[in-house]
């Protein structure tokens, strides 16, 4: 098995088309064709601790969920722990994978992971089954990649089969598993050919009223040239009439940042505190209540680690509790005073708890690799 193995299975787990734009994701460090000699390890966190456990157990990669390489590098000595790491690393021949956002973002991920235990009672909740609506909070963008924009032209009626033709050779009218998708309107078409025109219909100076079908066919971006290029070289008329006008992206619902979680049974906020304490395993949830205390909530936002930039967002998407790992101060006040209750659970405890179903998820995907997690990976914040 080699580096790329690892990849790939990662970019089925969660492609990183879906990470944010700011994020640092995919391979950091190694070979993408290089052997994966040894166990590959799963953290949270890549530390010093962490890098040296892999060192102790012969791994051959691992698999960081925060980047350690965050900003860039002016030099790679022992100077700082992010040098140190990434050079010991390095040395050891250990290849370094983060998915980061993209893994909070995907179906399955860790956003959808933590809702499984938000939307059942404590103790009860079922892997893969979210207990009410459960869409993302920002929508990821996709679809079809064949319908990014639409090109119309406009051609006489006997001649219209000749040119769709020609299109979808040339990579328009791809819809799914099908080819020569078109929709076609008949309507007249008028011109007056000037003086130096060489008109394929009609004469100069004489307007001309002709028969016309409009053909509409989508297609990708990267094939617009050729597309336009064979609309012109096919079609009949000295000077073809065509649009192209660009489509907007399709929102896909279940992926994104974020999750917009409506329950299918409404529960008060100490229910909550217990769903959420008993799915992380920790005996204390902080938070901040913004209604009565008998209050029910239904329509919750969820952000795993730092989720203060989308209490505005979560708001807006109508709902009244947002639960994350972690906010600063003034974004709580400003939470609090637009009337949103916020449940802290601490950043990396969202996220650590994933790790075995990631491991697990893993195992299936590339059943010759050995996939461990790491012992010495923890939250270094304690409660006392």
């Amino acid at each position: 098995m080699i580096v790329q193995d690892l990849i790939d299975a990662m970019e089925q787990i969660s492609p990183l088309k879906l990470a944010e734009d700011w994020d640092k994701v995919g391979l950091q460090l190694g070979n993408p064709h290089r052997q994966v000699v040894g166990s590959t390890l799963l953290t949270i966190d890549l530390t010093e601790r962490v890098l040296q456990e892999a060192i102790d157990l012969k791994s051959g990669a691992i698999i960081a969920y925060h980047p350690p390489i965050w900003t860039p590098l002016d030099a790679l000595t022992n100077a700082t722990h992010t040098q140190r790491i990434i050079l010991g690393a390095a040395e050891a021949g250990i290849a370094i994978f983060t998915p980061h956002t993209a893994l909070d973002a995907a179906a399955g991920g860790v956003t959808d992971w933590l809702c499984e235990g938000i939307s059942a009672p404590a103790g009860e909740a079922t892997q893969g089954v979210v207990k009410g609506d459960c869409r993302a909070l920002s929508p990821a963008t996709g679809g079809d990649i064949h319908r990014e924009v639409k090109v119309i032209t406009f051609v006489p009626s006997d001649k219209a089969d000749h040119l769709r033709n020609a299109l979808g050779t040339a990579g328009a009218g791809g819809m799914g598993n099908y080819q020569l998708c078109s929709f076609n309107t008949p309507g007249e078409g008028t011109f007056l050919p000037q003086s130096g025109a060489q008109p394929s219909i009609g004469k100069v100076g004489s307007l001309e009223r002709v028969p016309e079908i409009r053909i509409e066919m989508v297609c990708a971006r990267r094939s617009l040239a050729l597309v336009i290029e064979t609309l012109k070289e096919f079609h009949p008329y000295e000077t073809p009439a065509y649009d192209i006008v660009e489509l907007v992206p399709e929102p896909i619902r279940k992926l994104g940042a974020g999750r917009r979680l409506v329950l299918d049974q409404p529960v008060m906020m100490d229910e909550l505190v217990n769903r959420l304490k008993s799915h992380l395993d920790k005996s204390r949830i902080r938070y901040i209540n913004s209604t009565p205390d008998d209050h029910l909530f239904s329509t919750i936002a969820v952000v795993p680690g730092s989720g203060g930039s989308f209490a505005t967002l979560a708001r807006q998407e109508g709902c009244d509790l947002l639960i994350t790992g972690e906010m600063t101060h003034h974004e709580l006040l400003a939470a609090n005073h637009s009337g949103l209750s916020v449940l802290l659970a601490g950043h990396t405890n969202t996220e650590r708890g994933y790790l075995p179903r990631l491991q697990s998820r893993l195992k299936e995907l590339l059943p010759r690799m050995e996939f461990k997690l790491s012992k010495t990976d923890q939250d270094r914040i304690r409660v006392g």
